[in-house]
Parts: C-alpha cells; sequence; structure tokens
C-alpha cells in the first residue's frame, strides 16, 4: 500500500525514528516561525546557547501580537527582536507588517518543506503542503540551532471533501463542522489530511482557513495537497518557481477517516466558551449583538473582507453594533484599497484596525459587559477577548457581516439578498519591501535589551525526594489563556519572567501566584490538579515557564494538550496522568503529594505511584514521557541538558 502525503511529507524529515503512530520521532526542520509574543524568550534562549547563526534555511520573525505602544515596553521588545534577528540571520516582519501566517505563506511557503513555529496556528501553513506544526519556544529554539524537533507520530486522519460549497456557506464552515463532530479533544494525536474531488473548489486560502483551525480540534497539523490552487496561489504572490505538486499516493490508506459533503453543510457557529460548542447559526439567531469582527489568522485572506465589503456596498451596519475590520497585512490592506473595498467598509461604519492579531488575542476591540461579540478569529476561551465576562461567538465572515447590518444574530440566507461572487484579480499588488532580509555573516550585532528585559531563571533539578501541597485544582479544557492570559496588561512582561508569573491563574484563582511565591521562597515544590485536555490552545511557553518560576514541579491530570505537555516537560515540569480518572475526585486542593518513585524511575515507563499524605490514600499514575524528556525533567529543562553537551540523536 501506498502512503498518504503526511507520511511522505514526514519520511522526507525523518531522522529518528519511524512512521509507527505513538512512537518518538525526530524531525528535520527546513523553516521556523516565530512571533513578538514567544519570540522574545527564543531569542534569549539563543543567547543562553550560545548561538551565532542559525541552521535553518530560512527562519523569519514577525511582530504582530502586541503592537500596542502605550509606553517603553513593547517598543523596547520589538527594537530586541530586531537586534536579535541581525544578530542570529532571521526575517524580520516589523509592527503592522501583518499576521506570521498570512504572511509566511505569501512569501516563504513551499510545499513539501517542514515548518516549525512557536505559534499554535503554525498548521495553517498545511494549505500550501508543508509540514507545518505548532511547539514550544524552546523546541523552536533548538530547530533554529539546527537541532531536530522531536514528536510522537500521530494518527493519520483523511478527511475526504465531495461537493461544492452552497451560498452563503464557505471555508469557516467547513472546519466548524470538524469541530461539531470531534470538539476540541478530536483531534490529539492526529493530522487531518483533506483530499477527494471537493477540494477543486477551494483556493488556497480557503484551505488556509481550515488548517488554521485544526489547531482547535487539538491536532499535530493538518496537511492538503499541492495541487493547482497552490500553484495559483504561488504564481499571484511572483514565485511560481516555488511549486511543485505533492499528492497522496492512489492506493494510500488512512489510519481513520471522515467524509463531509460540502453541498449539505449550511452556516455554522461556535458558542460562548469553547471552539467546540458548534450549533447551526439559525439555531441562536435573534440574539442581540455588540460587535462583530472579522479578520485574524482564522479568515485572513482577501476574498475574506471583499465579500464583506460587497454585502456591505450601499448600506450600514446597525447603530448598535461595533464593526471592527481586522486587516491581517499591509499587502492586503493595499489590495482593498486598490480595489475599493476599504472605502466599502468604512463608509458602510467599519472601525479599521492596523494589520495585525489585535482583538483576537485580547489587544484592544474588547467588548462590552456581557455584549455578544461574532468573530472571525480561532478561539473564544473565557476572558480571552479582554473582557472576563465575555461572549463571543466564533463565525464565518459572512455571518458577522449578516449579523452587523441586522444588529443580531443572523444566517446571511436570511438576508434576502444573493451572495456577491468574487474573484481575486489576476495583478495583485504585492508588498516584500517591509520584510528585513537577514545581513551576510560578519561581526556578532548586538542585542539591544531594554531595561523590562530580563535573563531566564535558574531551572534546578526534580528533588528527590518530590513531594508538595496541592495548590490548586482545576477542571476540564483549561486554556493557557486561562494559565496565563494574554491581553494589554500581561503581555508587555512577556520579557520578564518573574514580573508575568503574577499573572498566572488570574482569573480561576488570583491568590495563586502569592501562594506558590511563597512556598517556593521556602524551598518547596508544589503539585497542580486538572481534568480533561489541561493546557489547551496557545503555544505559549510562558503558560509553563511562568508557574514553574513559582515551584511547580508537577501537574497531575485526566489528559493533556500535546503542546503545553512538551512545553511542561521542557522546563521540568513532570506530567502525569490518572490511570483511574476517578482518583480526580478524591483529591483535594491543599491535599499533601509524595511521588513513591524516585525521578530516575521515569526513565522506565512504567506506572508510578503517588502517596496523597493527607488521606493516606496512593493512586497509580502514568506519563507519556519518552526516555529523552525523562531525562530533560530530572534535570531540570531542556536548556540545563543542552548546557551539558546533550548530543544530537539521527
Amino acid at each position: 500500500m501506498g502512503r498518504n502525503l503526511a507520511q511522505k511529507l514526514i519520511a522526507d524529515h525523518l531522522v529518528d525514528g519511524t512512521l509507527n503512530p505513538g512512537e518518538e520521532i525526530g524531525l528535520a526542520i527546513d523553516q521556523t516561525l516565530t512571533q513578538d509574543a514567544t519570540g522574545t524568550l527564543v531569542m534569549l534562549e539563543l543567547e543562553a546557547m550560545g548561538l551565532d547563526r542559525v541552521g535553518t534555511e530560512l527562519s523569519a520573525q514577525y511582530v504582530d501580537h502586541n503592537l500596542l505602544q502605550t509606553d517603553y515596553r513593547n517598543p523596547d521588545d520589538h527594537r530586541f527582536l530586531r537586534s536579535a534577528c541581525k544578530r542570529f540571520g532571521v526575517w524580520y516582519s516589523p509592527p503592522g507588517n501583518g499576521v506570521s501566517h498570512p504572511v509566511h505563506m505569501e512569501r516563504f511557503g513551499v510545499p513539501g518543506k517542514s515548518l516549525l513555529g512557536s505559534d499554535s496556528h503554525t498548521p495553517a501553513a498545511g494549505a500550501l503542503g508543508m509540514l507545518a506544526m505548532g511547539a514550544g519556544g524552546l523546541e523552536v529554539a533548538l530547530a533554529m540551532a539546527g537541532r531536530s524537533y522531536y514528536t510522537r507520530m500521530p494518527r493519520v486522519v483523511g478527511v475526504r471533501l465531495t461537493g461544492e460549497l452552497p451560498s452563503w456557506v464557505s471555508a469557516k464552515d467547513v472546519v466548524l463542522e470538524m469541530l461539531r463532530r470531534r470538539d476540541v479533544r478530536g483531534g490529539r494525536g492526529r493530522i487531518f489530511e483533506y483530499h477527494g474531488p471537493g477540494l477543486a473548489n477551494l483556493s488556497a486560502m480557503d484551505r488556509h482557513v481550515i488548517a488554521n483551525m485544526g489547531t482547535e480540534l487539538g491536532a499535530t497539523t493538518s496537511v492538503f495537497p499541492a495541487d493547482e490552487a497552490v500553484r495559483h496561489f504561488l504564481h499571484a504572490q511572483g514565485r511560481p518557481g516555488d511549486f511543485s505538486e505533492l499528492h497522496p499516493d492512489p492506493d494510500c490508506g488512512y489510519d481513520e477517516e471522515e467524509e463531509i459533503d460540502l453541498s449539505l453543510l449550511e452556516p455554522l457557529i461556535a458558542q460562548p466558551s469553547s471552539p467546540g460548542n458548534v450549533v447551526r447559526v439559525a439555531e441562536v439567531a435573534g440574539a442581540p449583538i455588540y460587535q462583530a469582527m472579522i479578520g485574524s489568522s482564522a479568515n485572513p485572506g482577501l476574498r475574506d473582507f471583499a465579500v464583506p465589503a460587497l454585502m456591505l456596498d450601499g448600506r450600514h451596519v446597525d447603530p448598535g453594533v461595533s464593526f471592527d475590520i481586522n486587516p491581517t497585512s499591509r499587502q492586503i490592506t493595499e489590495n482593498l484599497m486598490d480595489m475599493g473595498l476599504l472605502g466599502k467598509l468604512l463608509h458602510a461604519g467599519g472601525r479599521i484596525h492596523q494589520p495585525g492579531c489585535n482583538g483576537c488575542i485580547g489587544m484592544g476591540q474588547a467588548p462590552s459587559t456581557r455584549g455578544i461579540s461574532l468573530r472571525t478569529v480561532p478561539r473564544n476561551f473565557p476572558g480571552r477577548s479582554g473582557t472576563a465576562d465575555d461572549r463571543v461567538y466564533l463565525c464565518s465572515p459572512e455571518t458577522a457581516t449578516a449579523s452587523a447590518l441586522t444588529g443580531r444574530i443572523t444566517d446571511p440566507r436570511e438576508l434576502n439578498a444573493t451572495c456577491p461572487p468574487f474573484r481575486e484579480p489576476e495583478g495583485l499588488i504585492l508588498n516584500t519591501s517591509m520584510l528585513e532580509a537577514p545581513p551576510e555573516q560578519t561581526a556578532p550585532f548586538p542585542l539591544q535589551k531594554g531595561p523590562n528585559i530580563a535573563s531566564l531563571p535558574e531551572l534546578e533539578p526534580l528533588p528527590d525526594p518530590l513531594e508538595g501541597p496541592v495548590l490548586l485544582k482545576v477542571g476540564d479544557n483549561i486554556s493557557t489563556d486561562e494559565i496565563l492570559p494574554a491581553g494589554t496588561e500581561v503581555l508587555p512582561y512577556r520579557s520578564n519572567i518573574p514580573a508575568i508569573s503574577s499573572f498566572v491563574f488570574r482569573y480561576t484563582d488570583p491568590g495563586y501566584p502569592d501562594r506558590a511565591f511563597g512556598f517556593r521562597q521556602e524551598g518547596h515544590p508544589h503539585f497542580l490538579v486538572a481534568g480533561e485536555n489541561y493546557g489547551q490552545g496557545s503555544s505559549r511557553e510562558h503558560a509553563a515557564l511562568a508557574p514553574r518560576y513559582l515551584g511547580l514541579r508537577a501537574v497531575v491530570a485526566k489528559s493533556f494538550a500535546r503542546i503545553h505537555e512538551e512545553n511542561l516537560a521542557n522546563f521540568g515540569i513532570l506530567p502525569l496522568v490518572f490511570i483511574d480518572p476517578g482518583d480526580y475526585d478524591r483529591i483535594r486542593q491543599g491535599d499533601l503529594l509524595r511521588l513513591r518513585e524516585a525521578p530516575e524511575a521515569l526513565a522506565g515507563g512504567e506506572a508510578v505511584g503517588l502517596v496523597n499524605r493527607t488521606r493516606n490514600e496512593t493512586y497509580r499514575l502514568r506519563h507519556d514521557l519518552s526516555p529523552r524528556q525523562a531525562d530533560m525533567i530530572q534535570q531540570g529543562s531542556l536548556i540545563n541538558l543542552v548546557r551539558e553537551g546533550e548530543p544530537e540523536r539521527g
């Protein structure tokens, strides 16, 4: 039997392991992507490693998350990142140039290449036939240093698409259908590979929408073939020579299979406060809204703004609605201007913001108290918008715009109008001048650090015995936004771990940071207990490193999200899983726990015992750590292992 496309891409980059699902594999990385919310730590990690020059074919740093310059901290970080790009040989995309994922596709995406990014939505590049994965910043730093990336070989789910999308239904509804079927944990340990005749009418940017939000399924990545749609995209971007055709073998198989008849889909919407809480728009229609927002990495294409502009031509949004336009790149903004579409959005009442992530991560555009906000963004975790009691719904640009017109959640099919056709023009305006190429290697370029940029904290080895209290117990689907929020108040401290640690679990338990730091000052580690899918969402390693700074050394959960589990291990925090999920209910916050086995026993992969000394009970736990990860936890972090000269495998 032949290989599917995901297997082909992995085989082409495999340096360690085999294609057996669940086995740890090492992959060669061609390209890396970092953004400013995570890239500052990546550059500090490269400095700590003593790196002279990146070892990848191409690495790019984008400033797209924290663009607000309300004081010196953000501009200082932007200046630091630019200096680091010169120091290490990295492309630099400055503030206002656009969101990393669509810009990277436009300028650097190449079918068949591997891409590792310190942003969880890096899999969007799978739309071009790339092997694109999100990871923690430390893993990306190591890839930039020329080392392999280690992860578990995923199962490959073949998603066969048939039919053609009906009017008023678009790519966002396709991925929402996947979330309706599988929820936010349905993709863990899996790659979704889309194939079938239904692909013929999905553009490369349509596929970007689907691949981007595969992350919300918990997937390792999503993959599309490099076919005529990809050829057309690269030609339009002035890079026809970067195209190569990639398809699965005709006789390939898949570990699991799904089928979606596109012609049967209708407008869908994810209700608060989970991307997996998906229903038909018709089921919630009529509720009054405060805000509608289009843009973000999840709907970044020219058509995602053009169709709303054409829908609004000669009309005006409801006076009670804030209609926020979040252009995803400078290039798209220029094309919207040239085509007269930006003017239509503005004239209809749209509020135009600079290209970037902005409201998607709570950087402005926060909705009113309890006001319903319809957004084309990828996530609606509680409070992520910047409003603590937000009511954020995820939907397509068509649904968001229809609702902005009526002032209520509206199925666009009920507008009594024809869905405006849009065909992308042949001659796009291309903007390559804002991307700053790395200089030729000469003398080392000095890093420009502002006063808010602090060195990484020392990370001591795992204590033996590991004993401490449960300082926090949380439920299912805790996101990294809940562990360490983003937003205008928190993200400016992304380069200062001691400062940012004071915000850990600020909405869940505001007293946790002081409580944890007090134990740490006395030399005591502590435990955290969690339910299913702990750490879903953003790849930000701050959500592991900041609790680690506060003394967290073990998380005992029913299950973990992939990237966060890797981040915990990278920074010396032991991720343990209940063998009997019912034991979760037996532990209370404040209980004193002790790991029965010595740290050396972790490498064996056997079940370990956890003693609850408060209740005189013992629980059986397992871990999914490879011997490599067990070793880094014992040593205190992957950084410590690299400093000690851990040999490269493969």
